[in-house]
């Protein structure tokens, strides 16, 4: 008799498989990250229809079997229909969903990863704040054990101060102007940079929801971030 198996779980990823079937790649409370196929759910009939949608926060249940794991059943907790309304949510959404795929491998449940993704997607749904894509990232960073250092330089451990400053890639920080030297990759930041970054570790949601960023810094925040996900990509 197959054993059934009921988490919460965040749809990130659909496959098309065959005329009716889907692979669904589904972040659990329970279970981490898995992949579970979904019979025929494609059919207008369905029941699993109704819960197992893309960016939906379910109830799921499943049976493993020789090959794959199976749903048997999908209750909707929060379909975030107010983030499925505008499209400039769903973007940010697909960002958040496409980097946690990318650095979060194998079955293993994370309850800090759990968490971050409930209050990226809270706070996604209610409000439009251009930082949440940037906040989930640096925060899954620090989770995952690549917290880069903000306070000293990571070459000679001095105290930040203003001035030029790099954000070295190999270092993991940010480095002072007497220790730069490799101008091919570390990338110059600001103090706004380096501070928005620390607001983000803090999660301090009353000062974040009143930040001004202006162009130029996410701009840099952009850079930044983008070369520091592909450093860390291409270590995993």
């Amino acid at each position: 008799m197959a054993v059934h198996y009921r988490t919460q779980g965040f749809i990130i990823k659909q496959t098309d498989r065959g005329e009716a079937n889907q692979l669904f790649t589904i972040y659990t409370e329970n279970f981490g990250k898995l992949e579970i196929f979904g019979k025929a759910v494609r059919k207008i009939k369905s029941k699993l229809r109704g819960g197992a949608q893309l960016f939906y926060l379910s109830e799921t249940e499943f049976i493993q079997g020789k090959a794959h794991k199976t749903l048997t059943d999908t209750i909707v907790i929060n379909n975030f229909k107010n983030l499925r309304k505008d499209l400039s949510k769903l973007a940010v959404a697909y960002q958040i969903i496409g980097v946690l795929d990318s650095l979060v491998k194998g079955q293993e449940p994370d309850e800090e990863i759990w968490n971050l993704l409930n209050e990226t997607f809270e706070k996604l749904n209610k409000q439009n704040l251009e930082i949440i894509y940037y906040y989930f990232l640096w925060n899954l960073f620090s989770i995952l054990g690549y917290q880069p250092e903000l306070y000293r330089c990571s070459v000679c451990q001095k105290k930040i101060v203003p001035g030029i400053l790099y954000f070295g890639l190999k270092q993991g920080g940010v480095v002072c102007g007497e220790c730069f030297k490799n101008p091919e990759k570390d990338k110059e930041i600001n103090e706004d940079i380096i501070k928005i970054i620390r607001l983000f570790l803090t999660r301090d949601w009353p000062i974040l929801e009143k930040l001004k960023v202006s162009v130029e810094s996410q701009k840099l925040l952009k850079n930044v971030s983008e070369t520091y996900l592909n450093e860390i990509l291409g270590k995993n």
